[in-house]
């Protein structure tokens, strides 16, 4: 299992986009006709062979759209997995008594996204690709734009709650993946072939949700300037994208 795309809503894609363009130095993003089908519009940027995308709702009651009420604003929305085994993954969730919302079996692609209210703290996919190095989600022509000047790809995710412990056993019993303590109440998941999400208590006041991911950057100070310039440097020196915080890895 590695951690292949990290989703964040927002409500104003296009100035979502041009954060994430000048900050983190990505150019080319895929316009995803498969979201339309969930009410949404989106933007994926390949990072390295990682990806970052933002959705945004084009249409009233969708998930995104209450989420962007529940939290207040532009923030995380989901962890996309990708497994090499896409039967022993739902063996899995089944096990664990979560159920999926909606499913896919097509062309050498797989994915079951669960339930959120079945481990909470995000949206979370696992998928299958065939082979292991495509991604769908990144469009045809993905590996043509990977631009790595200033960011070589997405290595975490931080989940915010109220009991680090518990949400970390319960995404430990959906995922398979085991977790340990970090210390500060907080809880990790190492991927065994790529990335690590943390769980820790809420830093920003907004409550249970993806509340930062981890991007592997050249030059840190560079990157946090151009946030700066563009007024997505939070009080304590975050990189704040979409809501977002950023912790920046020196690569």
């Amino acid at each position: 299992m590695r951690l292949r795309q990290i989703a964040l809503v927002g409500e104003d894609l296009a100035a979502c986009e041009a954060d994430i363009r000048a900050i983190l130095g990505l150019e080319y993003a895929y316009d995803d006709p498969g979201v339309g089908a969930f009410g949404l519009k989106n933007a994926v940027f390949p990072v390295g062979e990682t990806f970052l995308e933002v959705v945004s709702p084009k249409q009233e009651g969708t998930t995104a759209g209450r989420l962007l009420e529940k939290r207040g604003g532009d923030g995380g929305y989901m962890a996309i997995f990708q497994v090499r085994d896409i039967g022993a993954a739902r063996g899995l969730l089944e096990k664990a008594g979560a159920r999926t919302v909606s499913q896919v079996d097509r062309d050498g692609v797989h994915y079951s996204h669960i339930h959120p209210k079945d481990i909470g703290g995000a949206i979370v996919s696992v998928d299958e690709m065939d082979p292991w190095e495509r991604w769908e989600w990144g469009g045809p022509v993905w590996r043509d734009h990977i631009k790595t000047d200033t960011s070589l790809g997405i290595v975490g995710a931080e989940i915010q709650t109220d009991d680090p412990k518990a949400m970390a056993t319960r995404w430990s019993e959906v995922l398979g993946q085991p977790v340990k303590p970090a210390g500060d109440d907080a809880w990790r998941m190492d991927l065994d072939a790529g990335g690590e999400v943390r769980f820790v208590t809420p830093k920003d006041g907004r409550g249970e949700g993806l509340g930062r991911f981890d991007v592997a950057v050249r030059d840190p100070d560079a990157v946090r300037a151009a946030a700066k310039a563009r007024g997505k440097l939070d009080a304590e020196g975050n990189v704040v994208l979409s809501g977002t915080r950023v912790r920046l890895v020196q690569a």
